[in-house]
């Protein structure tokens, strides 16, 4: 079966989570020594994940966050502030422990697993790092489509795979966090097709561009735009002509997380470019996404709005990695402990709102 082929067969066995999980966790939140809904959206994120989950007494025990790595062949348009090395210097800095997202991963108690999408180098073997590699890096989008359309459906079905190997693992749930010089160019591209507005109005000056450098950048994307003319109702195509390798594996990871039915946290732009075109691939899907924060990035916004998302926190991070998936990790974990070891009016003997 082609890549195309199977990753429809996968998508059609994808079900809505059934309203009755929703409805036992509302009535059990309302019953707890508590005014109703005074824990705001801590409440909302506990229903939503015994609804993913169909577990009325769902545990968050086993955490994971997948780093998807890629490059990107626009790189050779100037784009960039930083060289296409640092993608895979980065990995090795992942690998060490030593970045933003090994930090806050280990406040969360969740382990990063590094995932080489197609990194422009032979990465040396290493237990927390998992090789998927599609290419060494994509193709200039500001000359062509940056994948064949059988890569972009190979990208997302490595991303699918990931997560039922983790599933049989024991994970409860799992982030998606990115890494890839250029990925914010691509990003960008996406939002603008998929939200129809202007590429000025969802660009920014991603790891550090100055006026001059986003300009370009801007220009850059507008190019690529017109030459591949990506259509914005077909996920495969936008992924295809304006994406990336570790864009298709985050979208993978999320319709992954929505076929086997856990909860999954998304981090900022990057990974909200992969929930576009895992929502254009299957609507449902959003179902299972939890959006961890805001990004100061331009189109964050603009992008949790197309995907009617409402993000946990905004603390004014760009870094990506994962590391805001690592604190809704956080977030989604103490909402659940909330729901199951919070008492009752009836279990602590206190009295009930007055009719």
């Amino acid at each position: 079966m082609d890549s195309i082929k199977k990753l429809k067969s996968i998508t059609d066995k994808i079900d809505c989570p059934e309203e009755k999980y929703y409805k036992l966790a509302k009535k059990k939140l309302d019953n707890l020594t508590k005014p109703i809904g005074s824990l705001g959206r801590l409440e909302e994120l506990a229903v939503q994940i015994v609804g993913i989950t169909a577990n009325s007494r769902p545990s968050l025990d086993k955490k994971y966050i997948f780093t998807m790595a890629a490059d990107h062949g626009v790189v050779d348009e100037g784009i960039s502030a930083y060289p296409r090395e640092v993608t895979l210097q980065m990995v090795y800095n992942f690998l060490n422990g030593g970045a933003g997202i090994n930090v806050l991963s280990r406040h969360a108690g969740a382990k990063v697993i590094v995932v080489d999408m197609g990194v422009a180098a032979e990465l040396k073997e290493n237990p927390l790092l998992l090789s998927k590699k599609i290419g060494y890096g994509t193709k200039n989008m500001a000359k062509g489509p940056a994948m064949t359309r059988q890569e972009a459906a190979q990208s997302i079905i490595a991303g699918i795979n990931i997560v039922e190997q983790y599933v049989k693992k024991g994970a409860d749930i799992i982030g998606t966090g990115d890494m890839g010089i250029g990925n914010t160019t691509s990003s960008s591209a996406i939002v603008s097709v998929a939200a129809g507005v202007d590429v000025c109005m969802v660009t920014g000056y991603g790891t550090g561009l100055d006026d001059k450098g986003l300009k370009n950048k801007i220009e850059v994307i507008r190019k690529a735009i017109k030459i591949n003319e990506p259509d914005p109702d077909d996920g495969l195509d936008m992924l295809s002509k304006i994406g990336g390798f570790e864009i298709g594996g985050i979208a993978g990871l999320i319709i992954g997380a929505a076929f086997m039915k856990i909860p999954v946290v998304i981090d900022g732009f990057i990974s909200g470019a992969g929930a576009l075109i895992a929502q254009k691939i299957c609507p449902i899907s959003k179902e299972y996404m939890i959006a961890s924060h805001q990004s100061v990035e331009k189109g964050h916004k603009i992008m949790l709005k197309v995907l009617g998302l409402k993000p946990l926190f905004n603390l004014d991070m760009r870094l990506g990695e994962g590391t805001g998936a690592a604190l809704g990790i956080s977030l989604a974990e103490a909402s659940i402990k909330i729901l199951n070891e919070m008492a009752t009016f009836a279990e602590a003997g206190v009295s009930e709102k007055s009719s």
